[in-house]
């Protein structure tokens, strides 16, 4: 006879990954692109795709030489997030994307998860941008969700490490939690496991963007995007409470 539900017996056993459907989807997204392209296009075809898509600074000033003007600056800052350079490339932002994204994606929705991921994917386009043309002049195309990545880290900072805030049910009377608080640009500093974690970040980019200079290696990674989508995710969830009030 079958067993009523809740009662032992009955199979409760938990997903082993419990992602918000959004970071589920999301990360689906980034799968499906890069495992379609790698599939449908060949080298030259890979490459025309970076080049549409992906972001590239030296538009600015040289727009003429390149494809479609300076008019793929109008998305490229965005497309370029959805686009990798290999499956460890891949399997890298997903895993970050999981990690620090669910937090954000929990507490501010689908809606909130996307803002932040486009807007650090643009930020980081930018700085990168700003280093690599008036900084130290450079080429580059930047390719990978590591500017969106970073600013969901950044939001996630201003919240997981801070206590919860607890209130009356106002029917029962009994003591619930409500969430954790949003910590001040000041209060993330004031804590201890907050600080230690951004110090910690910063220090590794900061290692990254020298590493190049030290040992010769000509592997580009994108720390001044990290760092710009970081900076801006840092900022965001002051703009996302007051529309979660609203």
């Amino acid at each position: 006879m079958t067993e009523p539900s809740g009662q032992p017996g009955e199979d409760q056993r938990q997903p082993i990954f419990n992602l918000p459907g959004s970071i589920t989807v999301l990360i689906g997204v980034l799968w499906a692109v890069h495992v379609a392209a790698s599939l449908a296009l060949d080298q030259y075809g890979l490459g025309n795709l970076r080049i549409w898509f992906g972001f590239i600074p030296d538009r600015f000033v040289a727009a003429s030489q390149w494809p479609g003007g300076a008019w793929p600056l109008l998305w490229s800052g965005f497309t370029h997030a959805f686009l990798h350079v290999d499956y460890t490339h891949l399997i890298f932002n997903s895993a970050w994307l999981a990690i620090f994204g669910t937090p954000v994606a929990r507490r501010y929705g689908a809606g909130g998860l996307l803002i932040v991921f486009l807007l650090g994917a643009l930020a980081g386009a930018l700085v990168q941008a700003a280093v690599t043309v008036l900084i130290v002049p450079q080429f580059a195309v930047l390719i990978g969700a590591s500017g969106g990545v970073s600013a969901l880290t950044g939001a996630a900072m201003r919240f997981i490490f801070e206590p919860v805030v607890v209130g009356r049910h106002p029917e029962t009377g009994e003591i619930v939690p409500l969430g954790r608080r949003t910590a001040s640009l000041g209060g993330v500093f004031a804590n201890g496991r907050t600080r230690t974690f951004i110090l910690f970040w910063m220090g590794i980019n900061v290692v990254i963007g020298l590493a190049p200079m030290v040992t010769g290696s000509n592997i580009a990674i994108a720390w001044e995007a990290h760092i710009g989508g970081f900076v801006l995710g840092l900022l965001l969830p002051s703009l996302l409470d007051a529309r979660r009030r609203r």
